[in-house]
């Protein structure tokens, strides 16, 4: 029988009983073979137990002297048999290391307030090298191999990857990411690929993962070997190293395949989707091979490293502007709402240096607006069959295209980094990590590697765990958030021919049709009946055809073309680099190291004696005069800068223009603006973004001094429960309505029920630990209703619906945890970073006649008059007070209408066959590290 996890406060957090999701109809023939099979892959694989083996100790190359930590909910354990699986769905039985680092992660939401630097892995794991002798639980020698062992620990079931060669050290690391992740590795490499409904059955949200991320990377098979072959080509030594270890780690995973197909011991959920058989075992798990690496890194590159792109938006809100105001006023206050450049704007690096990108030109050149009323989304699925054909199919896997992996795909992360003048010891502390959204099992996964020419432990996606890609080295550390900047431009080909054929430097070019041609049946996962379809993507040398649209009469296709498009495989010198030993040894070299990452990250370091920051990305250098915001001709006069379109090449701006620095007195980042002058794709970077809420705080305990571990995880705990709009906006937005008395009863009531709340910090939390009900809980509903009211009542009148649609396309209004009106899905734990909260507060400050730097074009609340504004808060939050807790927070099939901490709460997210139960709400990394070393090399 499979072990069972610990009982532990987690227990309380597990959904009771009901036999919900991912098997639905499993018969007592499926559930005996399942049980009848093996389940312990430890068993199975030559090895020795923890108590037999030779101890393993900390490891002498470790200058952290205990003081590093991560964490990484739900558990190292992503994988499932068959029999592990069914007793999950019906008993809430765990894996074990399923769920094990789950009621750490959320008990620091209520025990943050009392943490202490001895109490820091209370919450977190010791991310220290090595694992002490009494800790070993596991040590196994994968295939057989005598030149790699991996020891796991006891608490969390981490593996510590040693090598006495590099090939060894790589198998090594294939392995246990098999061993840890295989389910989830093959349905990645699917959805990269466009092909995950054929693998996984036809549900709606599977079709809408596919159409989602094939839509942006439509790759042929050849297309992803070239991208191997050129990254090795371009890359010299490393280059071939990189070819070497991607060969090595493949080996290591295909190793991991067959011992456990012949063991049976291999993920469940392929006997639920039909590729195996409980009782024969006939069936195949298909090896994996090198192009699947570079389809798995353009889902994780669409998702968190891919700035850029919504020019059409752009263009349409800004035709809207236009037609209202006329062109010169309308622009100036389309550019108003833009914020571009907007001075209030919370700044990673706050030293003034001014590090232009992106920056609106004075006379732009090449527009290419569309006529009114002439934008079309490009069709992407065509020829549907059978239960995609049924009514209602195409408008959910189109729904669920727009809302795939949204939890993930925002652009989020933090960073929290104070250098050594301001710590208590003197050396650097650094709080970080990103924010991947919640998934089961988990998108990334731990591990340590140690062997020649690597020395690493951190966080990995799985898959692509050749390399840590966020971590800790012997001596330094490193994470990344999204940074945003924008990398992907649209260009208007202009037809010829028919609709599949363009100008293309003067010449009328047939467009490359690419099609991928889905087809799927019942299984016992998913019972949707049997259908097919196939996805067309339209391609040119500007890039995928997104949009069709006329420009002053003649008809275009809007394409979009991206620096990493082609180009998904280049950064694997820069993670490369990271966990060499031996090329990072200070923060430049660290900055050198992330330059060959041509993502668009935002990096930071520390170490035991500085600090270090870096933007990532192949910034294109433009033509002069385009502006970035638009759609552009696709003409010479407007390409990028020495770009070939056969490689998908160009100029790109140089490192020191990218925004850089070394030793700060501290870094924040929560996706907000990098520097002055560095425009980002992303609407909302003005005077109030979440990054606010790290500044306040950070800024404060470096002006206090003697900043620690605990007290820099205590301020990102604190932000991760604040609610952004309580704590930057409220307070004006009551200066107005307290101008005069407020003699209604209903709104009376309101407004103390805000201000105790708002007194009491503004925080979504519970009273108690465990109490699933939040303090100030009327307050917060009445909050969660008025916003989407107030900011219509206070914008729509001056804008006009038109624009003020318009405008709502480019930034939603908001993003509260519960989502019942936001861009991230439910239960997705991130938010506040899209909304109108900026524009909020420009306009109410404006209108108490208060000082405002960058101020919108005009003010909008009751047409500038104190009194107008008033009456319209007045009345917006009467109606938000009378709404019921069951109109703000509807309910879903997790939660009842009504209970607003579950509409809160964060849900790991099935991409298998494990559950787990909801955790109550925090806004924080999903992985994080907190770190600070004690010595260096």
């Amino acid at each position: 029988m499979p072990r069972r996890t610990t009982p532990t406060a987690l227990d309380r957090l597990r959904t009771p009983g009901r036999f919900p999701g991912f098997l639905k109809t499993a018969s007592v023939c499926t559930l005996m073979a399942g049980l009848l099979a093996p389940l312990s892959p430890a068993a199975a694989a030559a090895g020795l137990s923890g108590q037999a083996a030779a101890a393993q100790v900390t490891a002498a190359n470790d200058y952290c002297g205990t003081q590093c930590s991560d964490i990484l909910p739900p558990g190292q354990n992503g994988n499932a048999t068959l029999a592990q699986i069914l007793l999950n769905q019906a008993f809430g039985t765990q894996p074990a290391h399923a769920e094990d680092q789950l009621g750490p992660y959320a008990n620091l939401a209520k025990g943050y307030s009392t943490l202490t630097n001895a109490t820091i892995n209370t919450f977190f794991n010791d991310a220290s090298f090595g694992v002490p002798a009494d800790q070993v639980a596991s040590t196994v020698k994968p295939a057989g191999r005598s030149d790699v062992t991996i020891v796991r620990d006891k608490k969390t079931g981490v593996p510590h990857i040693t090598g006495t060669t590099r090939y060894g050290t790589e198998f090594g690391a294939g392995y246990a990411a098999a061993e840890d992740r295989l389910w989830l590795m093959d349905v990645f490499r699917h959805v990269g690929r466009g092909q995950l409904t054929s693998f996984a059955g036809g549900a709606a949200s599977n079709q809408g993962l596919e159409q989602q991320f094939w839509r942006n990377a439509p790759y042929t098979e050849a297309d992803l070997q070239a991208q191997i072959d050129n990254a090795v080509a371009t890359n010299g030594a490393r280059g071939q190293q990189a070819l070497t270890d991607a060969k090595a780690y493949l080996d290591g995973i295909n190793a991991y395949i067959d011992a456990s197909d012949s063991g049976r011991y291999f993920p469940g959920e392929y006997v639920l989707t039909g590729h195996k058989d409980s009782i024969t075992n006939a069936g195949t798990i298909d090896h994996f091979k090198i192009t699947d690496l570079v389809a798995l890194g353009s889902v994780i590159g669409a998702l968190f490293g891919s700035g850029g792109g919504g020019e059409v938006n752009n263009a349409i809100s800004l035709l809207a502007a236009q037609e209202k105001y006329g062109v010169e006023q309308g622009t100036k206050v389309w550019e108003s709402f833009r914020e571009r450049n907007d001075p209030e704007a919370v700044l990673t690096l706050h030293d003034g240096k001014s590090f232009p990108y992106a920056v609106r030109p004075e006379n732009p050149q090449g527009l290419a607006l569309p006529d009114p009323g002439s934008v079309v989304e490009e069709q992407l699925v065509y020829d549907r069959t059978g239960s995609a054909a049924t009514a209602g199919a195409a408008t959910a896997s189109t729904t669920a295209a727009k809302t795939a992996m949204t939890s993930a795909k925002r652009g989020m992360s933090n960073a929290l980094v104070v250098g050594g003048d301001h710590t208590a010891s003197g050396h650097p502390v650094a709080v970080f990590g990103p924010q991947t959204g919640y998934f089961a099992p988990q998108l990334l996964l731990l591990q340590e590697l140690q062997g020649p020419g690597i020395s690493a432990r951190g966080a990995s996606f799985a898959g692509l765990s050749m390399y840590v890609e966020l971590g800790r080295g012997q001596d330094y550390s490193w994470s990344a958030t999204t940074s945003g900047q924008d990398i992907i431009d649209t260009y208007a080909v202009e037809l010829c021919q028919d609709d599949y054929h363009y100008l293309y430097r003067g010449t009328c070019t047939a467009m490359e049709k690419v099609e991928q041609k889905n087809a799927w049946k019942p299984t016992t996962a998913d019972g949707t009946a049997a259908g097919s379809y196939t996805m067309r993507a339209w391609r040119t040398k500007y890039g995928p055809v997104e949009y069709r649209a006329t420009v002053g009469g003649k008809k275009v296709a809007y394409t979009t073309l991206r620096s990493s498009f082609l180009h998904e495989a280049d950064s694997i010198i820069g993670f490369q680099m990271l966990n060499d030993p031996d090329y990072v040894k200070g923060p430049e070299t660290f900055q050198s190291a992330v330059q060959h990452i041509n993502y668009t990250f935002n990096w930071f370091y520390a170490d035991s004696e500085h600090t270090a920051y870096y933007n990532s990305g192949d910034n294109p250098v433009r033509a002069n005069g385009v502006d970035a915001e638009f759609p552009v001709w696709a003409q010479s006069a407007y390409e990028w800068r020495n770009w070939n379109p056969t490689t998908n090449t160009a100029a790109y701006t140089p490192a020191s223009a990218h925004p850089n620095s070394i030793d700060q007195d501290y870094y924040i980042s929560w996706n907000n603006k990098q520097a002055k002058d560095y425009t980002t794709a992303p609407w909302g970077d003005g005077s109030v973004h979440r990054g606010n809420l790290l500044e306040t705080r950070v800024k404060k305990l470096v002006q206090a001094g003697g900043v620690t571990r605990a007290s820099l995880v205590k301020a990102m705990a604190d932000a991760a429960l604040a609610d952004l709009r309580a704590e930057d906006v409220l307070p004006d937005l009551l200066k107005v309505i307290n101008s005069s008395p407020v003699t209604d009863t209903t709104a009376s009531a309101a407004v103390g029920k805000l201000q105790t709340w708002l007194t009491a910090g503004g925080k979504r939390t519970e009273t108690t630990a465990g109490s699933k009900t939040y303090a100030d809980a009327d307050a917060i509903r009445i909050l969660d209703a008025w916003w989407p009211l107030l900011v219509k009542a206070e914008f729509e009148p001056g804008l006009g619906s038109e624009l003020y649609t318009a405008f709502t396309a480019n930034l939603p209004v908001d993003e509260s945890p519960s989502a019942a009106h936001g861009p991230t899905g439910s239960h997705a734990g991130s938010s506040f970073q899209y909304g109108w909260w900026s524009y909020v507060d420009k306009d109410i400050r404006a209108v108490l006649g208060q000082s405002v730097q960058g101020p919108l074009a005009q003010k909008y609340c009751g047409g500038g008059s104190i009194g107008a504004c008033r009456d319209i808060l007045i009345s917006t939050l009467k109606e938000a007070a009378g709404k019921t807790a069951a109109q703000v927070y509807p309910g879903d099939e997790l939660c009842a209408a009504g209970n607003q901490w579950c509409a809160d709460s964060i849900v790991q997210r099935t991409l298998g066959g494990i559950k787990h139960g909801n955790i109550s709400w925090q806004n924080r990394p999903t992985y994080q590290q907190v770190v600070e070393f004690t010595s260096h090399r």
